[in-house]
């Protein structure tokens, strides 16, 4: 069921983005640039060369040619960027689901390295580093005037080192100082249990391992069910995104047809369609799906496609709302470039940019007073959206509403305590009663 298609999702992994996917050399050439352009370039050449010969110290030639790239592409959207040699080498690694640093994704705004979120039981997450947090200072050297890729170069080291992170949150008085422990960073891509009659899956990232982690979890569910189980719960909270055809290949696990996801570039010869094929590897037993704000690209894929199709019904709160796809484009032994190259939409035809996928049936998990005074949270806070929309520079998406997109991506530690959860299951067991369980198949966006 593995597809493999050379388009990648998300933001910057600190130490390893976990989304290797490639593309051949460019077809055509770019068109030819006009004499404006030109006369624009000769400035740049101009500037370079006169801080070559007159800045106070002599500064690095590659280094300089290297920020003024990524400060060209990061004025274009949060999430392009180019990547040298090295850089684009660890990307290859951390495809494959494994890599060293801290274990947390993260992207730039105003200056500041922010926080998408920390991986499940990684350094990171141990320490406290929170989603939305600001990364002002890395071992004291502030954050402001370096790229992304350079920032996350700091906070990467060799396994046992450490780090210390100033973290500016919103909400607490004082800057949070934290010394994190580097650590070879294995972030399982899927777990499951049997929830007594219920089969339960989280999905924490979409990599190579996705689709194969997936069949195995399944298949260990049935084995451990037999015909006592009643549906399935797919956890897909907190799942910053990934792999596109890894999350074409989960979504088609459950369908029997119909489409997945369309892409949709700067011309309409590029749009790219993906459908399902038959066969759905649960039998067809119902099915609701977990989302909430750390849900984002990848993980919002499958939740359109399954809620458009009609599949399962999708429970929770508004996702991230990151719907655009970057294409990794290799530049030889200079490494490769992250640019984003169209965005995605769901079967229905809506796009998720700046706007997210809202639950059919809205569950919201309130944070405990404890946990908001730890993690430096006020009620305000919680009002305030923080998703895709909130980035500095972001793609406006067609369909962005004045609301923003993202909610709180809080998931209590404990099955007992989270209250999304045990609404999915309560559908599933027949303690819990919508109308939007099960989903009707009369307003099917198959087609």
């Amino acid at each position: 069921m593995i597809r493999k298609i050379s388009i990648l999702f998300a933001g910057a992994l600190m130490g390893a983005t976990a989304m290797t996917a490639f593309v051949g050399s460019p077809s055509g050439v770019a068109n030819a640039a006009g004499t404006d352009t030109y006369r624009q370039l000769a400035i740049f050449g101009d500037v370079f060369e006169r801080v070559r010969a007159q800045y106070v110290d002599q500064p690095d030639d590659k280094k300089l040619i290297e920020t003024a790239i990524n400060g060209m592409l990061t004025s274009l959207d949060p999430h392009s960027s180019y990547m040298n040699a090295e850089q684009t080498a660890d990307m290859r690694t951390e495809t494959r689901g494994q890599f060293g640093g801290l274990g947390i994704e993260v992207t730039m705004e105003n200056e500041l390295v922010k926080v998408i979120s920390p991986f499940d039981g990684t350094p990171a997450d141990q320490a406290g580093v929170l989603a939305n947090d600001l990364i002002a200072e890395i071992d004291g050297e502030q954050v402001r005037g370096l790229t992304l890729s350079e920032a996350v170069e700091r906070m990467k080291g060799d396994i046992g080192t450490s780090v210390d992170l100033t973290i500016i949150r919103e909400g607490a008085a004082q800057p949070v100082r934290l010394t994190i422990e580097r650590a070879e960073i294995r972030v399982p891509s899927v777990r499951h249990s049997l929830e007594a009659d219920i089969g339960y899956i989280k999905l924490m990232r979409f990599n190579e391992q996705t689709t194969v982690g997936l069949e195995a979890a399944i298949a260990d569910i049935k084995e451990q069910a037999g015909d006592d189980l009643k549906g399935y719960v797919l956890d897909m909270r907190r799942n910053p995104g990934g792999l596109l055809d890894e999350a074409v290949s989960v979504s088609d696990a459950f369908l029997e047809n119909g489409e997945i996801v369309s892409t949709r570039g700067r011309n309409a010869d590029e749009t790219r369609r993906y459908n399902a094929r038959t066969g759905d590897e649960i039998d067809g037993k119902p099915l609701v799906v977990l989302i909430n704000g750390g849900s984002a690209s990848a993980s919002e894929i499958v939740a359109g496609a399954l809620q458009d199709q009609r599949r399962a019904t999708v429970v929770g709160s508004r996702s991230f709302g990151k719907g655009s796809v970057q294409t990794i484009i290799p530049l030889g032994s200079n490494g490769a470039l992250r640019l984003t190259t169209a965005l995605y939409y769901t079967p229905s035809g809506s796009s998720i940019q700046g706007r997210g996928i809202d639950p059919d049936i809205a569950v919201e998990q309130p944070l405990p007073p404890e946990i908001m005074e730890q993690m430096g949270i006020t009620a305000e806070d919680l009002a305030a959206r923080r998703g895709e929309s909130s980035l500095r520079g972001h793609i406006q998406g067609a369909e962005e509403s004045e609301e923003g997109s993202g909610s709180l991506d809080y998931v209590p530690p404990e099955m007992a305590d989270d209250l999304q959860l045990q609404y999915a299951l309560g559908l599933l067991r027949g303690t819990q009663t919508h109308a939007a369980f099960p989903p009707s198949q009369e307003t099917s966006a198959a087609n």
